[in-house]
């Protein structure tokens, strides 16, 4: 019965009155469905901020306000914008400390938004871009897909799998893959200062790309001899020329799901959670193969930590749920991938700068 039931007497229809009790009951039920609505009505809206993200570090924005305090009237101008719509972005953006509303219309760049800045030590511009790609957008839209199917929600977008779909439109991949490499880029230098490294014998990268993180590798660690593993095409853009000495740095060209070139220790930055785990173990069976007696395998990844607090891997977790068939992964998953292919962890480095742990194996 409700709290207004009604009863008959007499052929009369009367109603209880409720007490002062139920009535705050019912109006604090109310009231928590009202917050609930509230939140996730703002959580739902979410993705405008980060679009709003992507339109300033396109037009460069941060980079004009480097200087101190400009009225968003010269900031439309120089960078070819609607003067109110950049206004209502700007204005949003202040909501979250980004930028700040001086006066009237005009804004000034905060700390929290100094990385959107070109020339920022840790410029996170790029990125954002390589982020907010439509592609990825698109993909996420989809995500019902994945759900539902288990395959990454782009190839039902595209028909295709995420980087041949960038093979085929390259404005779109250049913009992706640059803004990767700006995230790779900081988190080499996370790497470099906080692992531990032998003084010598042969460092193999593993999917180096462009050979960022073993050029910052062989300018710490003088000892060691290094060789840049990827795709033969990837690999031909490399930046080990930087180093001045050639003796000290190898490419090889090839897949790491067929071989690895032998080595003391191998490195595997942000190369795993693109893959699913039938594919990890090969790549980590490859580096068992052909490391040297007490040698090293060291994963710098992110670890998705238990529990319910928030953490940037369970949000990068549901990008590639979106994107590819590879996930981020739990410190037990990591031990499993690693026992299949012949090895085990030594130690665990959560990260003190940056959003990746090192774990460090050894064979079994």
């Amino acid at each position: 019965m409700g709290i207004f039931s009604g009863r008959r007497s007499q052929g009369a229809l009367h109603y209880s009155t409720p007490s002062p009790g139920m009535r705050q009951a019912l109006a604090e039920e109310m009231a928590k469905d009202r917050e609930s609505a509230s939140f996730l009505t703002a959580e739902a809206n979410g993705y405008i901020y980060a679009c709003c993200l992507r339109v300033v570090a396109q037009l460069g924005v941060a980079d004009l306000l480097a200087d101190g305090p400009v009225h968003v009237r010269h900031l439309a101008e120089r960078v070819s914008a609607d003067e109110l719509a950049l206004y209502r972005v700007l204005r949003l953006l202040a909501t979250r400390g980004i930028v700040r509303e001086t006066d009237s219309g005009v804004f000034v760049l905060m700390e929290r938004g100094a990385s959107l800045r070109s020339d920022s030590k840790f410029s996170v511009r790029e990125g954002i871009l390589a982020a907010t790609t439509p592609a990825i957008y698109r993909a996420g839209g989809e995500l019902l897909h994945a759900l539902t199917t288990g395959e990454p929600a782009v190839n039902h977008v595209f028909g295709e799998p995420l980087f041949d779909y960038f093979a085929s439109h390259p404005t779109e991949g250049a913009e992706f893959h640059t803004g990767m490499g700006q995230y790779s880029v900081i988190e080499s230098a996370n790497f470099v200062r906080e692992c531990r490294l032998p003084e010598t014998g042969t460092v193999v990268d593993v999917g180096g790309g462009q050979g960022s993180l073993l050029l910052m590798i062989l300018q710490r660690h003088r000892g060691l001899h290094g060789v840049l593993f990827d795709l033969p095409h990837v690999i031909a853009h490399h930046r080990l020329g930087e180093l001045e000495d050639s003796n000290r740095w190898t490419t090889v060209g090839g897949s790491f799901f067929d071989s690895l070139p032998a080595g003391d220790t191998y490195v595997i930055q942000y190369v795993l959670h693109n893959w699913d785990d039938p594919r990890c173990v090969e790549i980590l069976r490859n580096c068992r193969r052909g490391l040297a007696p007490g040698g090293r395998v060291i994963i710098h990844d992110m670890i998705v930590p238990p529990g319910n607090e928030p953490d940037q891997s369970k949000v990068l977790d549901i990008v590639m749920l979106s994107i590819v068939t590879g996930r981020e992964r739990t410190q037990h998953e990591f031990e499993q991938l690693l026992h299949a292919a012949g090895l085990r962890i030594v130690t665990i480095t959560p990260p003190t700068l940056g959003a990746l742990s090192t774990i460090e194996a050894e064979a079994l």
